[in-house]
């Protein structure tokens, strides 16, 4: 199955979230990872970043000193010159620019460690508050059937993946919490690769991926 349109979307309380600086970074990674791929998206967050600057300006001042723009301008003055450079175009690759930006590459950068049945993930590194993973999961292979103890955003980079609730492909992002069970499945027609951001340990059915999830920091 073959689809290039992009149908599942942010919710307006993750890009209200984002806009207000307010989500943990690896749900900021996530996030902005999908807006640089869903026009969709990207449109519906600057009303966003409008609304939020319109209530800026309605929003009490509060008061400076005196001397507050006399000290910036000092400082301004005394940082060491700049070296203006051209920007260098990124070479085309799997990885979307946030993303590609934050790993420092594309998909050879990526140090892969094996979870089990061909699935590989890379944790990436963040603050506490949530945990980023790119995982790889084998054309036809499934993630272990699992629930959720908090929000669990999963945004398809390549191939595609099914679930119970719908078919997910590239730029597809699925927004899971406690109410969601689920055992994905990779699409046959090629490997899934996906981002995945998590603020809580998912919930294994399963015997062996409970054993397991300590070390694997699933």
């Amino acid at each position: 199955m073959t689809r290039k349109q992009i149908t599942h979307h942010l919710s307006d309380a993750l890009l209200m979230a984002y806009s207000a600086g307010s989500l943990p970074e690896a749900f900021n990674l996530t996030v902005a990872t999908h807006i640089s791929m869903c026009d969709e998206c990207r449109a519906r967050l600057g009303s966003f970043d409008s609304l939020g600057g319109a209530l800026i300006e309605t929003s009490e001042t509060a008061a400076l000193a005196q001397d507050s723009l006399a000290a910036t301008m000092a400082r301004i003055r005394r940082a060491p010159p700049q070296t203006v450079t051209s920007p260098v175009r990124p070479a085309p690759g799997l990885f979307p620019a946030p993303l590609r930006d934050y790993i420092g590459g594309d998909l050879d950068a990526v140090r892969w460690r094996p979870v089990g049945m061909g699935v590989k993930q890379a944790i990436l590194p963040t603050s506490r508050a949530a945990t980023a993973r790119l995982l790889f999961i084998p054309a036809g292979a499934a993630v272990p059937d699992h629930g959720h103890r908090g929000t669990e955003l999963t945004l398809v980079l390549q191939g595609a993946f099914s679930d119970s609730v719908d078919y997910f492909g590239p730029g597809d992002i699925e927004i899971a919490n406690e109410d969601l069970d689920h055992t994905p499945v990779a699409d046959i027609g090629a490997d899934c690769i996906c981002l995945a951001a998590t603020d809580a340990p998912l919930r294994f059915r399963a015997l062996i991926p409970r054993l397991a999830q300590p070390f694997l920091r699933i």
